[in-house]
């Protein structure tokens, strides 16, 4: 059984996290925690009945009530009959709300929606999502706004070999294959194809024969010379249709390029297309 984490903050971009995750995970087996962390300037808003009052004529918000209400929602409308959904209803900060939540359930995935920027010079990954990749040791994959809600038949993974390959890593990306047909596109971007030191062919060859070994149809290797890291991943997601990328934390050069240096100027994919960052 896959526990899977969503926060919840009532917006139409967090919703649809929610709903690509069930759909994403349609043949697996899941609990879904739909977490909302209220401030604790909240605590007396909610302590309050909607039916009362707030100052003049201003009624109460109940967070509590219309979280329970959007996993009532979610219960009837599921088709999947291995899917079950809980209310987690938290007060304070919300990092500090979602590493108890972690804890509490034994979350293997959190799944969250981020808005992207709105300006030029706003970053491609929220406030909200960029903590949670940086400071949250668990599997996060975020959702923009724009997704197609379907299960991904181009999958990219973008590195550069410079990281061994752990069972927590092939296991991640497994799954991931698992959950329908598509199929994963490794790419590395390098100045010169014969960049790679001796350290890189031995991560790339062992991440080779695994995917040889366990899904030989399903993969392929691509080498992409003279272009920047973000150049050159917009121009293969383009080339090939990529639907979801896969990242690893400790890739921190990719990771960099992609989510945290990136604007909207200089990456369009970003408004469509789920990254899956793996935590080891």
């Amino acid at each position: 059984m896959k526990n899977i984490l969503i926060p919840i903050d009532f917006s139409e971009n967090s919703k649809r996290a929610l709903q690509y995750a069930q759909i994403l995970y349609s043949s697996m087996e899941c609990n879904f925690y739909v977490l909302n962390v209220g401030t604790l300037l909240d605590t007396k808003a909610d302590a309050l009945s909607t039916s009362q009052k707030i100052g003049q004529d201003t009624p109460t918000e109940n967070t509590k009530e219309k979280l329970q209400d959007l996993v009532d929602e979610c219960k009837r409308q599921s088709t999947d009959a291995g899917h079950y959904f809980y209310a987690v209803h938290k007060y304070g900060f919300f990092i500090q709300s979602l590493k108890k939540s972690l804890e509490e359930h034994q979350i293997n995935l959190i799944v969250m929606g981020t808005k992207g920027a709105s300006g030029l010079m706003e970053k491609v990954v929220g406030s909200n999502a960029g903590d949670v990749i940086t400071k949250v040791q668990c599997n996060t994959l975020v959702i923009p706004e724009e997704v197609v809600f379907s299960k991904p038949k181009e999958i990219a993974f973008p590195t550069d070999f410079n990281i061994f390959y752990s069972h927590g890593i092939l296991s991640t990306m497994a799954e991931v294959l698992k959950l329908g047909t598509g199929k994963l596109r490794i790419m590395n971007v390098t100045k010169n194809e014969d960049e790679l030191h001796l350290e890189q062919k031995k991560n790339r060859d062992y991440l080779f024969d695994y995917l040889e070994e366990t899904f030989p149809d399903r993969y392929s290797f691509h080498t992409i010379t003279n272009k920047s890291v973000k150049s050159a991943i917009q121009c293969f997601v383009e080339s090939r249709d990529i639907e979801m990328i896969i990242m690893v934390a400790k890739n921190l050069n990719f990771i960099q390029q992609i989510l945290f240096d990136s604007i909207v100027e200089k990456i369009s994919f970003h408004t469509k297309i789920p990254f899956y960052v793996i935590h080891e």
